[in-house]
């Protein structure tokens, strides 16, 4: 099974990449633009076999269109250029809104009590499951490659992250002393942003990322992208850390 994976994989990578889709990236992921151009060709070949792969499916009336695929595409593999990969091997299906969506939730304020209520949602990430985004979102956290904010890094930085490195595996993780310090580094930056916000200081990483280390992770890899500099100046090691998980060097861009 996995050598006709593998092969089919190598078939859909070496076909020719559409003109309208790379039209898609050109205007949708700015991002695109700052690659080298032998990035640029391995991402093309990441988003062949990605949108061959996954499902998408548009919900709230939303008609699925190949500028929503190939945008959310272009975006989730950018996290996979230069890695190993089995392209979220937990994911079968994206789930996309036109706008933010409620769903229900519960809510931690800071008395730590549970309130449970109807939380209004920009994307999510399931575990096994589904990414959930609000196309909206996507486009306008695309757009400004500068702001910090993506939500389709973010999410899907969390399939990274709940994967565990099964099969979308980096030296960070292969290597238990190198996955010592990588843990080190994340828990300290963690605490840290955690004591910031809980002190209410002005932050590089956006302070959400001080709910949990899973999403500390998540925000943390939308910074590095966006904000590469700012997060090498600032949080050195964890630049270095996520250079190393993620095989780049955004900052050199």
């Amino acid at each position: 099974m996995f050598g006709f994976k593998k092969r089919r994989r190598r078939r859909l990578a070496a076909g020719p990449f559409p003109d309208q889709w790379l039209a898609i990236i050109e205007k949708n992921v700015p991002f695109y633009r700052l690659l080298p151009p032998e990035d640029r060709a391995e991402l093309q070949r990441h988003i062949l076999i990605f949108v061959a792969e996954k499902r998408f499916e548009g919900c709230g009336g939303l008609q699925m269109t190949d500028e929503i695929k190939v945008t959310i595409a272009a975006q989730a593999c950018i996290l996979l250029l230069h890695r190993r990969t089995d392209y979220y091997p937990g994911l079968p299906s994206i789930l996309v809104y036109p706008r933010s969506y409620v769903a229900h939730g519960v809510q931690r304020f800071v008395a730590g009590l549970p309130v449970e209520g109807p939380d209004i949602r920009l994307g999510e990430s399931w575990s096994g499951g589904s990414v959930v985004l609000s196309w909206d979102d996507v486009r306008r956290s695309a757009a400004d490659i500068h702001d910090g904010h993506n939500v389709v890094f973010h999410e899907f930085a969390h399939q990274l992250d709940s994967s565990g490195g099964r099969r979308d595996s980096t030296p960070v993780l292969q290597d238990h002393s190198s996955y010592i310090a990588w843990a080190r580094v994340l828990e300290r930056d963690y605490e840290k942003l955690r004591h910031e916000a809980g002190q209410n200081k002005p932050t590089l990483l956006d302070q959400y990322g001080a709910k949990n280390p899973a999403e500390f992770f998540a925000v943390a890899t939308e910074c590095f992208f966006e904000k590469p500099r700012d997060l090498q100046r600032l949080h050195p090691q964890l630049y270095k850390e996520l250079k190393r998980f993620y095989q780049q060097d955004p900052a050199r861009l």
